[in-house]
């Protein structure tokens, strides 16, 4: 059985989209073990206990410097023993103490068809507006492996979805999740799972 803990910032969607997945059997041989948010007011703790899933806010205001609220990231995911951490809407930038303990066995989702619109400063709506901006047709969403950089690790998986006229960057934003990362990282995590990828 794989143990998952995710790391999430905000409402948790992507976390619900895999909680929904263990529960309906399109995640197999998986549990989510942990969800760790650096976010106190983060929507997706309330998820998380509501499933009955230990929940834990580390969040960097916490601690007296950065290296703290690294080694406290660190042994807080430690404490979960997990065999894959998933970055699912995780906005803070991951400490090479935890890539390195946890290289290969960590995946992010991003709103977006890596390598377009990804990298510093592309996260939530900014991915979407620039997408609308460059008038680019499609777009999507990729999981990959977490490295040093940023949206820089293997790509694991990717689903394309269409720009259609007059969207706005939320409307997108909705189509995106709906269409392509609630699909593709449920299906990421049930493939390392059950070692199909």
């Amino acid at each position: 059985m794989l143990r998952v803990t995710v790391l999430v910032s905000g409402g948790g969607t992507n976390l619900q989209a895999i909680l929904d997945a263990v529960d309906s059997g399109k995640i197999r041989n998986a549990q989510v073990v942990s969800v760790i948010s650096n976010n106190p007011k983060a929507y997706a703790l309330e998820r998380a206990k509501k499933h009955g899933i230990p929940a834990v806010c580390i969040s960097p205001k916490a601690y007296e410097s950065r290296e703290a609220f690294h080694e406290g990231l660190l042994a807080a995911i430690d404490e979960a023993e997990p065999d894959l951490v998933v970055l699912a809407g995780c906005l803070v930038v991951i400490p090479p103490c935890v890539i390195r303990k946890y290289r290969g066995r960590m995946i992010n989702i991003h709103p977006s068809l890596i390598p377009s619109f990804c990298g510093t400063g592309y996260y939530g709506l900014k991915v979407h507006e620039e997408a609308l901006k460059r008038g680019v047709k499609v777009t999507g969403a990729t999981v990959h492996m977490v490295d040093e950089g940023t949206d820089t690790g293997p790509i694991l998986l990717q689903k394309a979805v269409e720009v259609q006229k007059g969207d706005t960057p939320e409307i997108l934003q909705r189509r995106v999740m709906e269409q392509a990362e609630w699909v593709i990282l449920p299906r990421a995590i049930d493939a390392i799972a059950n070692k199909e990828l």
